[in-house]
C-alpha cells in the first residue's frame, strides 16, 4: 500500500521533524491546489483554457489563459486558512496579502502557477513551481511589506512542484530530502512513490536552449563546445542535449536520471542577471536539487546563499549532477 501525502507529513512529524501542524496543512492545501490545476489543465480546448489572455505580467511577457487561472486558484485555495501571512507570485505585480476578514498565519508562500506557459497549447509537460518561508515574527502585528518575502534560499521550510504530464506528479521537500507524490485521479489522492531520491553525480546530459549560444557569455560556449566535441574533445565523452522549455520537466528528468539544465545570463538584455526569477523558480528548485545531492549556483555562487534585493529578481541557474556543476563552475574561474 501506497502512504498518502497526509500519512507521510503525520509520519515526519512523528519522526520529530520540525513540521508545524500548520506547515503540514498549508503543504497539503498547496497540494489540493495543485490537483485543481491539473484537473483544469487536461480539459484543454474543452475547458476553453487555451492561448493567451491577452495580458502581460510584471516581467512583460504574455500571460496564458491557464496562468491565470492556476494564480487564482492558488490563491483563493490558500487565502483563508489561517497559515499565510502573504502570498507573491510571478504573475503578479507585488505581494498579496491575506484580507481582512481571514486569520493570519506565519508563512509566506510565493509561486510560479503554471511553468512552462508556451508548452500549455502543444500539450508538453508545464507545471506549477512553490516555495515557503517563515514570515518575520512581528509580521502579525503590522502591515506585511515585499521586504519581509526577500529571504534567501537557504531559509525555506519547504518546496516543491507538480508536474502535469502522462502522470501528475508532486515533487516535495521539507529539508529532509526529496519524495514524490503520485496523483490517483480514479480516488483524487496524491500517494507516495519515491522516497530518499538521489541524483548521479556524473553524467552526459545537458539541457540548454542551443538558439542562443551567439549570445551567451564566452564560458558558457567554452563549456557546451567541448561537450560536442565528445570521446576526442577534453570532456572525453559523448553528450546527449535535451530541452524542453520547461522548468519543471527540465529539473524532473534530472532528479531521475541526472544532468545538468542551464539558462545563463547573455547578451540579449545583459542589464539582467538572466531569464528565471530568483524567488520563485530558482530558489525552490534549488532547494530539491541539493536535498537530492546534486548542486546549484548562478555561474559559481551557490543560489540559495544569495540575498534577494528585488521580489521579482533574476538570476542565471546552473544545477544538476554535482559534478557536473562543479566542472561547469570551472570555466568561470
Amino acid at each position: 500500500m501506497h502512504k498518502t501525502l497526509s500519512q507521510y507529513l503525520v509520519e515526519q512529524q512523528r519522526q520529530g521533524f520540525l513540521l508545524s501542524e500548520d506547515l503540514k496543512a498549508l503543504i497539503e492545501g498547496i497540494a489540493r491546489s495543485c490537483k485543481s490545476i491539473a484537473h483544469v489543465v487536461a480539459k484543454g480546448a474543452l475547458g476553453g483554457v487555451l492561448g493567451n489572455q491577452g495580458t502581460d505580467n510584471v516581467q512583460g511577457e504574455a500571460q496564458k489563459k491557464m496562468d491565470v487561472i492556476s494564480n487564482n486558484i492558488l490563491l483563493q485555495a490558500n487565502e483563508w486558512t489561517g497559515h499565510l501571512a502573504g502570498m507573491a507570485s510571478e504573475e503578479m505585480d507585488t505581494i498579496y496579502k491575506i484580507p481582512n476578514s481571514y486569520p493570519k498565519g506565519k508563512y509566506l508562500l510565493l509561486f510560479d502557477p503554471l511553468d512552462g506557459s508556451s508548452n500549455i497549447d502543444v500539450n508538453v509537460s508545464i507545471g506549477t513551481i512553490f516555495s515557503i518561508l517563515k514570515a518575520p515574527e512581528d509580521s502579525l502585528n503590522r502591515e506585511l511589506t515585499e521586504a519581509d518575502f526577500l529571504q534567501a534560499g537557504s531559509q525555506q521550510v519547504a518546496a516543491g512542484y507538480a508536474l502535469y504530464g502522462p502522470q501528475t506528479l508532486l515533487m516535495l521537500t521539507i529539508g529532509h530530502g526529496v519524495v514524490c507524490f503520485t496523483l490517483d485521479k480514479d480516488v483524487g489522492t496524491w500517494l507516495l512513490t519515491q522516497e530518499n531520491i538521489q541524483i548521479p553525480t556524473e553524467t552526459k546530459e545537458f539541457a540548454i536552449n542551443m538558439s542562443n549560444s551567439r549570445h551567451w557569455d564566452t564560458p558558457v560556449q567554452n563549456y557546451i563546445h567541448d561537450c560536442l566535441a565528445g570521446t576526442t574533445g577534453p570532456r572525453g565523452k559523448d553528450f546527449n542535449m535535451r530541452w524542453v522549455a520547461s522548468m519543471v520537466a527540465e529539473v524532473h528528468r534530472i532528479l531521475q536520471r541526472g544532468g545538468i539544465f542551464l539558462y545563463p545570463w547573455d547578451k540579449r538584455d545583459p542589464n539582467k542577471a538572466g531569464k528565471l526569477r530568483l524567488m520563485y523558480e530558482a530558489n525552490p528548485m534549488s532547494f530539491l536539487i541539493e536535498q537530492a545531492g546534486g548542486a546549484s549556483v548562478d555561474t559559481v555562487n551557490r543560489i540559495l546563499d544569495i540575498q534577494p534585493s528585488q521580489l521579482h529578481q533574476r538570476v542565471s541557474v546552473i544545477l544538476g549532477s554535482k559534478n557536473e556543476v562543479e566542472t561547469v563552475k570551472q570555466y568561470f574561474v
